[in-house]
């Protein structure tokens, strides 16, 4: 990389170093978001590189060894990129800081034991930045982050070490992701974005940036906190209502409806937006981006109560599953103490390698207590262990051995099953929890079939 640095607060320089792709990217976190960010950079012609302290993750990648399998599309951008040389990777923060105009930050804000979020890799990055950031460098925020960490913390952090004075000689900014895993390529090249600035000129100048490489809608926020109020409000906005259809689907099932012909009929109504009932509600952002807003709540003096109830409903919808397979033992007088459980999937949504707060893992601890032999098979785990338990190669060698299956993740291989296959096991107990089997076909077929608000 050269020398020479470009003044990112100069609209003007910026631009002329974007034509001529000059401007040198260094992104932070090269994980499920990072990695694709980085690659989306270089694809434009930006030379990018990745930063992780994960070394494996790293050598991997320099070796052309694309990492995120199950993102379609990013595989061959990587190919052109690495073999393009616009993209490597190091662990050697220092070097790639201080010779890179452009930081991005893509960490990750995960919870602690006590919902807590944890910005512990944002804070000792930014203390990082305090003494290897160059001046008149950007610094721009993707993690998802509670409103006002960037005005709060994340200034004072990096200009600690007394070198650094923001909006004189560094800038900083937001661009929070708005990518759906197993989705990101399409999500990247086809949804809106937000940007804020900790002024107007830098969030016309991360828009300019941004305009550069992704060909989508970039909207202005006022500043920092308010881009990250709305990437929040957007996300809770999911999980309340999952958790009041699944609040719902409670009900229905004692009246003996089924909760999927509510929705399909529902959403007949113009302004009504679908969300569907499950045994929980998981991954890297609904759980925390509630727990978000309630810490901002808690520190401020306010008072979310809806996001609290939601955040109680979907937590204790794993516990409802157990009670769906309770009932289903009890109607064949069999006890679920000794007998052996199958788990389809136990990533926390379909179609992508991941258990980041997934309910499998609630589910499959209650099952054990209860005296249960657990088995899992999820097609995104074959050849690994998950939960201190081996995943199975094949569902039909080990459907047999089984007294009944919990569909936990609707993944499209157990939409195609043949629901006869589930007549193999010792006691023929299906139990849906993702509404993907008909419960009139799982009854002809003579199962003893629980599906989540399908009705008992």
């Amino acid at each position: 990389m050269s020398k020479m640095k470009i003044n990112m607060n100069n609209h003007d320089e910026v631009l002329k170093a974007l034509e001529s792709r000059a401007l040198r990217v260094c992104v932070i976190g090269i994980g499920r978001i990072g990695l694709p960010t980085a690659l989306s950079f270089a694809k434009s012609g930006l030379e990018t590189i990745g930063v992780d302290i994960n070394k494996i993750l790293v050598d991997n990648i320099n070796l052309g060894k694309f990492p995120l399998k199950d993102e379609p599309g990013y595989d061959e951008i990587f190919d052109n990129v690495i073999k393009n040389k616009k993209f490597s990777a190091t662990t050697n923060i220092e070097d790639a800081v201080s010779n890179s105009d452009l930081i991005l930050l893509s960490l990750p804000t995960p919870m602690d034991e006590n919902n807590i979020p944890d910005y512990s890799a944002l804070r000792i990055v930014a203390s990082q930045l305090s003494d290897i950031l160059s001046p008149n460098s950007l610094v721009i925020v993707e993690s998802t982050i509670e409103p006002g960490f960037i005005e709060d913390e994340m200034v004072s952090l990096i200009s600690k070490s007394g070198r650094l004075d923001v909006e004189n000689n560094f800038f900083i900014g937001v661009c929070p992701e708005n990518a759906n895993p197993g989705e990101i390529l399409h999500d990247f090249t086809n949804l809106p974005r937000l940007v804020g600035g900790i002024n107007p000129d830098i969030s016309k100048i991360i828009k300019l940036i941004y305009n550069f490489v992704f060909a989508v809608e970039l909207v202005e926020m006022p500043n920092c906190k308010t881009a990250n109020a709305v990437k929040l409000t957007t996300n809770v906005f999911r999980d309340i209502n999952i958790a009041f259809v699944s609040e719902l689907a409670l009900m229905f099932e004692k009246l003996g409806i089924d909760t999927n012909a509510v929705l399909e009929a529902a959403q007949k109504k113009y302004n009504f937006q679908v969300h569907y009932p499950g045994s929980g509600v998981g991954g890297p952002c609904l759980p925390i981006n509630s727990y978000q807003l309630l810490n901002t709540a808690k520190r401020i003096g306010s008072n979310l109560s809806i996001i609290e109830s939601g955040r109680k409903i979907n937590e204790k919808m794993p516990e409802h599953v157990i009670n769906l397979v309770k009932n289903a033992f009890d109607e064949i007088h069999e006890s679920l103490d000794k007998s052996h459980i199958l788990i389809l999937g136990i990533s926390y949504k379909p179609n992508v390698k991941d258990i980041q707060l997934t309910p499998a893992e609630e589910i499959i601890r209650k099952l054990q207590n209860n005296g249960a032999v657990v088995h899992i098979y999820d097609p995104y785990f074959i050849g690994s262990e998950a939960f201190d338990i081996k995943i199975e190669n094949n569902i039909k060698d080990i459907i047999s051995k089984v007294d009944a299956t919990i569909i936990v993740t609707a993944h499209d291989e157990f939409k195609k099953l043949d629901i006869l296959l589930f007549k193999e096991m010792k006691h023929p107990i299906l139990i849906d929890t993702r509404g993907i089997i008909d419960p009139v076909i799982a009854k002809h077929r003579q199962l003893v079939f629980r599906g989540l608000g399908r009705g008992i």
